[in-house]
């Protein structure tokens, strides 16, 4: 009896509730979310692209069809040793590692055989202080028709000295290979000053430079955009007229 009795209080309650002052704030409330404007996404407009697609050798059917055709598929390689790691990555597209190829290393050096490749890996690695180095990728894009193979490649570099940190870094690699699959051309790029601030351990001490510089940076950009005279001559002029009146100040 008790509980019946409870039972019609509640509902009395919640009815007296839903029907005084809680009812017209949820309609309110409901009608101004209809009524808010909603933002759409403008559809591509061929007479004015926008981004990428300003350049007159690819379309937006271009891209999709490169997607289509690009092979992207995850494979793992962890070995210790360049010349190690180069002959287990090429071995998913079954690729052949001919003794002459040409070896681009980020436009500082160019090699032509895989001996001085090696070669070279384990000289300047001991001169910067390296005991061990782990390479290894977790997966590689594969463009059949350029006949083009490219990955990440993750170097874990243990140093000789205890002074000196170690460091993780990351290379971008470009393969590229022939009709029979024989590898003809290597293109290796990374961020050359970075790779040797973290080899002489000043890579903390230049981010937290570039930390400090950057609002200086920034706030000269506003104000250089706010004249209204950007352009790369302005910009010359800018680099060049400091130097100008220092030397001028110094040698007059």
């Amino acid at each position: 009896m008790y509980n019946q009795t409870l039972t019609l209080t509640l509902r009395k309650r919640i009815n007296s509730g839903l029907s005084s002052s809680s009812a017209p704030d949820l309609q309110k409330h409901s009608s101004s979310i209809s009524e808010a404007p909603r933002k759409r996404l403008q559809p591509y407009n061929t007479k004015s692209p926008i981004g990428y697609f300003t350049a007159k050798t690819t379309s937006p059917k271009q891209i999709l069809n490169k997607h289509a055709s690009i092979d992207a598929r995850k494979n793992l390689v962890a070995q210790v040793g360049l010349e190690n790691f180069i002959r287990s990555v090429v071995q998913p597209l079954e690729l052949n590692l001919p003794d002459n190829v040409l070896f681009n290393m980020n436009g500082q050096g160019l090699m032509n055989s895989w001996e001085d490749v090696y070669f070279a890996e384990r000289l300047y690695t001991r001169c910067l202080g390296i005991s061990k180095r782990i390479y290894q990728t977790h997966s590689f894009t594969h463009e059949p028709e350029k006949r083009l193979a490219y990955f990440i490649l993750e170097e874990h570099n243990e140093r000789s000295y205890s002074f000196l940190p170690g460091f993780d870094f990351y290379v971008l690699v470009f393969c590229y290979y022939d009709d029979d699959k024989n590898v003809t051309r290597v293109d290796v790029q990374y961020d050359q000053m970075s790779f040797f601030l973290n080899c002489l351990g000043l890579a903390q001490a230049h981010l937290w430079l570039v930390g400090k510089i950057t609002p200086v940076v920034l706030c000269w950009a506003k104000l250089f955009h706010a004249t209204g005279l950007v352009s790369p001559c302005t910009f010359l002029i800018q680099l060049f007229l400091p130097v100008a009146l220092i030397y001028w100040y110094l040698w007059s």
